[in-house]
């Protein structure tokens, strides 16, 4: 007996340092959320209070709202194109600096590596000049894609290679003597047990996608714009209209939210098996 008392693993400064955190990054969020059902009248009168009564107009004017559903859909599409270029190249790139010996090898993945060090922001402006003046593709879906799946390439990597390295030698020795060749190895063997670590890469890209502002805010104009940039737009054009901001900026939190928590299990699995590898 030690005389130290344990709640399930962990003292009681553990569950204390626990509550603050998850009260900082949930109190925003749920203050949000709730502001969505109060009048302005009753923000402006107890802005920490709870609704009472309970509006629900200010939701149903998001929801009417035609620009909302057009940012909705390009914010789903641009998102969409992100993780699948995303993950396929990844998972393309992360493979034989997983699998094979080469000369360069390990200086080839920390080209990778070294990736996570630079940030979009300093390469803003030239991928404004390059998108718009050289393959023109502003104010396009892609434009803004593919530099998304370009910066979001070298965590994929990073994440995938361990995961990929721990994958057992002697199944692939298996699908040779089957008289498979390297691209049915990779494509009937790697691919399906490489599937956790991909959903882990494809969610976090989506996510990342998803709630990106300062790429699309150069390359988008009018009704090409994603759903953070229209809720900058909202708060501007109804300033005034505290709870209805707050109603859009709740909904717009939604799917990225839902496939965080629908997909959470397998991101912690992915991160699991990189982190044996």
């Amino acid at each position: 007996m030690t005389g130290r008392r344990t709640f399930g693993g962990g003292g009681p400064l553990v569950y204390c340092l626990v509550a603050v955190v998850a009260a900082l990054t949930l109190g925003p969020v749920a203050y949000g959320a709730l502001g969505g059902f109060r009048s302005n009248e009753q923000l402006a009168r107890d802005p920490a209070g709870l609704p009472d009564p309970w509006v629900v107009d200010n939701y149903q004017r998001v929801l009417t709202n035609d620009s909302f559903w057009v940012y909705a859909l390009n914010s789903s599409v641009i998102a969409v194109i992100t993780t699948i270029v995303t993950v396929v190249c990844g998972v393309m790139a992360a493979y034989p600096l997983a699998r094979y010996q080469f000369r360069f090898r390990e200086p080839l993945f920390m080209v990778f590596v070294l990736g996570l060090l630079f940030p979009l922001a300093v390469a803003i402006i030239p991928l404004f000049i390059l998108i718009t003046r050289d393959l023109q593709m502003g104010n396009t879906w892609w434009g803004v894609a593919l530099p998304q799946a370009a910066f979001a390439l070298p965590m994929t990597v990073v994440i995938l290679r361990p995961f990929l390295m721990a994958l057992p030698k002697e199944l692939e020795e298996a699908a040779f003597i089957d008289g498979a060749s390297r691209i049915g190895v990779f494509w009937r063997v790697v691919l399906p047990l490489s599937v956790p670590g991909m959903v882990t890469v494809g969610v976090l890209a989506f996510v990342a996608s998803w709630n990106s502002y300062l790429l699309p805010l150069l390359l988008l104009r009018d009704r090409m714009r994603t759903l953070p940039l229209g809720v900058a737009d909202y708060s501007t054009e109804y300033s005034a209209d505290t709870a209805g901001v707050l109603a859009f900026t709740s909904i717009a939190m939604i799917p990225a939210l839902i496939l965080f928590l629908t997909m959470q299990k397998r991101i912690v699995s992915g991160l699991q098996g990189a982190v044996k590898g």
